[in-house]
């Protein structure tokens, strides 16, 4: 068949109302969170009165909703729930989920499995720990990378060329008195954290809330998660904190081995003693 002939049945099964809307979705980004119709209209070059429509279609369905009672839409909760949904269905999470869940059962604390997308630590997966007066972070909720711990164990592959791409601006935004804002204080904590193969913050990102995570790994060596605990309180126990520390990392350990069907790569080397948490 040529390449005319192709084209042609590729059209046959292309539903252009479905692409347009699709189109339209894809409009929506971390900047631009909320969009008029007629912004719409000019980003897609289509007539006013089809992009109200597909606003309209979109709208019934829970994809989009409208913002007050002004004339721009944002996305809306079925676009989280097809998120939900494509996370429930990842590998990664489906293993990571029963690993998780004995790490909690350990311990007693949430665990969670965490991922980077660009600037931003994603929780897919989440094991409630057993103490029912603490809520912790929610499946889907986003944190800075570089301004906590988890973040900075999943940026470990980036050498100060890459970080440099990825934060251009200077300083980088402060959360608290304890965030780096600068790519040579960045670099520090990630290579520390690298040295040791886990990492500590104990009311580093938020009061009272201590976060202990160790790396997860691909079959190429390369960050792909993170896992981890968060303990409801300003400072861990001393004599609590090295066993924590021991049963996060094995949890770590155990998902890069069914991730990666590669024994013995959940943990960087060498591994000294546990520093004083960040």
């Amino acid at each position: 068949m040529n390449d005319k002939n192709t084209a042609s049945a590729d059209d046959r099964y292309t539903v252009p109302a479905l692409q347009r809307g699709l189109q339209l979705l894809m409009q929506f980004n971390r900047e631009d969170r909320e969009l008029t119709g007629a912004e719409l209209s000019r980003r897609l070059d289509l007539p006013r009165a089809s992009v109200f429509r597909m606003l309209f279609t979109l709208e019934q369905g829970g994809f989009v909703e409208r913002v007050g009672d002004g004339n721009s839409y944002k996305l809306g909760l079925a676009v989280l729930r097809l998120g939900f949904e494509y996370l429930a269905s990842m590998e990664l999470t489906e293993h990571g989920r029963p690993v998780i869940e004995e790490l909690r059962d350990r311990c007693g604390y949430s665990a969670h499995l965490v991922v980077r997308d660009g600037r931003d630590v994603v929780f897919i997966a989440k094991a409630a720990g057993h103490n029912a007066m603490f809520h912790s972070i929610q499946v889907g909720a986003r944190l800075p990378a570089h301004a906590t711990v988890l973040g900075r164990l999943l940026l470990g592959n980036l050498d100060l060329a890459a970080l440099r791409h990825l934060y251009p601006e200077s300083p980088l935004p402060a959360y608290t008195p304890r965030t780096p804002t600068t790519l040579e204080q960045l670099k520090i904590l990630i290579d520390l954290h690298r040295l040791d193969g886990y990492g500590v913050s104990q009311g580093g990102f938020e009061t009272g809330i201590s976060t202990i995570g160790a790396p997860v790994f691909n079959d190429r060596g390369e960050v792909a998660a993170a896992v981890s605990i968060a303990v409801p309180a300003q400072h861990v126990n001393e004599t609590e904190l090295p066993q924590l520390i021991e049963q996060v990392k094995g949890a770590a350990a155990q998902l890069t081995d069914r991730i990666s069907h590669l024994p013995n790569r959940g943990a960087w080397q060498p591994n000294p003693p546990a520093r004083k948490a960040a």
